[in-house]
């Protein structure tokens, strides 16, 4: 009988140098990924293979990167034996995750979702320099009271990541005088992050607008399996709506929390995270310790799956 799971995927900041050449050397089928890509942008994998670490962490190529490998990881376990002892679910993804998510299950081809990707990061990357924004970790501070204090200084919520970790977001002197309050209430740490931009904040607001007409050129079909939407955290299968909630992701709250709960409670309780780093596992470890996560990020990662 398959082992039911949820395929998972990390967002930005999961990067590193180096990241997928084990599956581009060993799989036939990571290494078209990787080519395809090139075509698209050119140059691509030279940059995930070889740096320099600032280019590769640059917008430009930083989520392209991500999910290029992610999805490469995907197919190279496809075609192996010991996916047939599996059957997906569901599937999301962490920000930028979402978009290996809906390639994972069909929604989109993988080249027309790079193609978004790279549209979405121009975007943001254009949003972010109309006006200074930054993010903050908050580690250790009760949810009601942070929102609170959110509202009190016009600080926003990028991402509910674990009930342990909230990520505040927006005009840099708003997170700046939130943070400052959130130490002085009792947080255990308050962690500046090094980011360009107020993601999934207002400030992404002028970035909507030609998402939008990018989302529009694209022909969405129904998913293989539902895709957990970080706008709401609830399976999405109507084409329309994963449209819709693509374009709300800019600047609404990452609901990471209420996605892995939402699908904890259908029943499935491994999740495998396909893509580079570990830090969904960290997370919903944090979210619910009885879960099983499982990293896929090198060809034995897949070979030491005990299913």
């Amino acid at each position: 009988m398959s082992m039911k799971v949820a395929l998972i995927f990390p967002g930005q900041g999961a990067q590193s140098v180096g990241m997928g050449r084990e599956f581009y050397e060993s799989s036939a089928e990571a290494k078209r990924i990787f080519e395809r890509a090139d075509t698209i942008i050119g140059g691509l994998t030279d940059v995930i293979f070889n740096g320099p670490p600032e280019k590769l962490t640059s917008t430009q190529y930083c989520q392209p990167a991500i999910f290029t490998f992610s999805i490469a990881a995907l197919k190279a376990f496809e075609a192996h034996p010991k996916f047939k002892n599996i059957l997906a679910r569901f599937a999301c993804g962490l920000s930028l995750g979402e978009y290996s998510a809906l390639a994972a299950s069909g929604v989109l081809s993988f080249e027309e979702t790079l193609r978004l990707v790279e549209r979405r990061s121009f975007f943001m990357e254009e949003a972010a320099r109309i006006k200074k924004g930054s993010m903050a970790a908050v580690i250790g501070m009760e949810k009601a009271k942070l929102m609170e204090i959110c509202r009190q200084t016009g600080a926003e919520v990028a991402n509910f990541n674990s009930l342990e970790q909230i990520v505040i977001t927006g005009e840099a002197e708003k997170v700046a005088r939130a943070s400052v309050l959130i130490q002085e209430q009792g947080a255990k740490r308050v962690i500046p992050l090094d980011v360009s931009g107020a993601f999934h904040s207002s400030l992404m607001q002028p970035a909507v607008a030609p998402f939008e007409e990018e989302l529009k050129k694209v022909q969405f079909s129904p998913p293989g399996f539902p895709v957990v939407s970080n706008v709401d955290g609830k399976p999405t299968s109507g084409p329309a709506q994963i449209r819709r909630n693509l374009a709300c992701q800019m600047t609404s709250s990452v609901q990471w929390v209420d996605s892995i709960l939402s699908i904890a409670a259908q029943g499935v309780r491994i999740f495998l995270e396909i893509g580079p780093g570990n830090v969904l596992k960290g997370l919903i470890r944090r979210i619910d310790p009885d879960l099983q996560v499982y990293n896929i990020r090198k060809p034995e990662d897949i070979e030491q799956l005990p299913f």
